[in-house]
């Protein structure tokens, strides 16, 4: 990665932090090198991270353990999370498995666990095709992306059963930072 796309990731991870409670199992769905872990680890009791490129871990006690795989096939454990988080994740899922995609996040949460998740805004793909000229940023699979338009992540996660917590845009209007609860069984 380059210093910008940190940059970037580093922005996403600052977003994102106030919606995850102190003490929370956290599942990083595209985790990459596990950054989010290093990032957070003050707010976090444990965790999973899950990428197809990831390196995984080797300590098996370690709090923090990196699966290499694809979700939701490749996660080894049925365990409930408090917090998924999937940062620049959704809009490389292909269009057709999005809604089995945010089900499955669903389905991992505990009652009353969010559901985080960061997309860029549709004009963000041209300026990232740019970056990469310039040789500013890597890219990150950028040929991965779907042309997902940012609006379809409420109707997903509301048909996944969640409710939409918040919504704010950020990194000039070019990203969208969605959270979503599960919300928790009738008393």
């Amino acid at each position: 990665m380059k210093l910008l796309d940190r940059l970037l990731q580093r922005w996403r991870f600052a977003r994102a932090a106030p919606f995850v409670p102190p003490g929370s199992r956290l599942l990083d769905i595209g985790c990459h090198d596990g950054t989010v872990f290093r990032r957070l680890a003050s707010r976090l009791s444990a965790g999973v991270g899950i990428d197809p490129l990831a390196v995984p871990t080797s300590d098996p006690g370690a709090p923090f353990q990196i699966v290499r795989g694809a979700f939701p096939n490749d996660l080894p454990t049925s365990t409930a999370f408090d917090v998924v988080t999937c940062l620049a994740v959704l809009e490389h899922v292909p269009v057709a498995g999005q809604p089995a995609f945010v089900d499955a996040c669903a389905a991992r949460l505990k009652p009353g666990g969010v559901l985080i998740v960061t997309v860029p805004a549709p004009a963000v793909e041209g300026i990232l095709r740019w970056l990469v000229r310039l040789r500013l940023v890597e890219g990150m699979s950028l040929e991965q992306h779907h042309g997902f338009a940012p609006a379809d992540t409420v109707q997903l996660a509301i048909a996944a059963g969640l409710q939409l917590v918040t919504h704010r845009r950020f990194q000039l209007a070019l990203n969208n930072l969605f959270v979503f609860r599960r919300p928790l069984p009738p008393s």
